[in-house]
């Protein structure tokens, strides 16, 4: 229901700022805000994820929890949706999830309200119980096109 909400509310926020800031600054300077804004916060966006993309390569080659850099990673991407998106709430938002202070803040509310039963990674990581309906194998794979060197067992047959 506060979805359904949001996809309401926001296009009927952005409406009334464009009306707004529209008949404050007119139109030609309220377009250019809205696509400065689109490249400012592209650009942004392409440094920001490269540096939560590094850390995400430093958690995985020290073996450290993902998590985080994933979450950072993930509100960055939202960040740039929301700046690519015209209007001037959706950019004050974008660029608030660009500042890693308010990305810590979110990533801190939304541990409280998200629990994890189990996370290990590593060698050392314990394995889930057998299952005895997995079968392990390891297998090899044969060219089609080469013929057999023998002739057939007579278990089966060619058509």
């Amino acid at each position: 229901m506060w979805l359904f909400l949001a996809f309401l509310a926001v296009p009927v926020v952005e409406i009334a700022l464009f009306i707004q800031v529209g008949g404050a600054i007119g139109l030609w300077p309220t377009l250019a805000i809205v696509i400065l804004t689109a490249v400012l916060g592209a650009w942004l966006v392409r440094t920001q994820g490269r540096l939560a993309m590094n850390d995400l390569r430093r958690s995985f080659s020290e073996l450290d929890d993902p998590t985080e850099p994933l979450a950072h990673g993930a509100m960055i991407l939202v960040a740039g949706a929301l700046l690519l998106t015209p209007g001037f709430f959706t950019d004050a938002v974008g660029f608030a999830l660009l500042m890693p202070p308010v990305r810590v803040a979110v990533l801190a509310y939304l541990r409280k309200r998200v629990h994890v039963t189990r996370f290990e990674m590593g060698r050392d990581a314990p394995r889930p119980p057998h299952d005895p309906g997995i079968i392990d194998g390891e297998y090899h794979e044969v060219d089609p096109t080469k013929r057999p060197t023998h002739k057939p067992s007579g278990w089966t047959t060619r058509h």
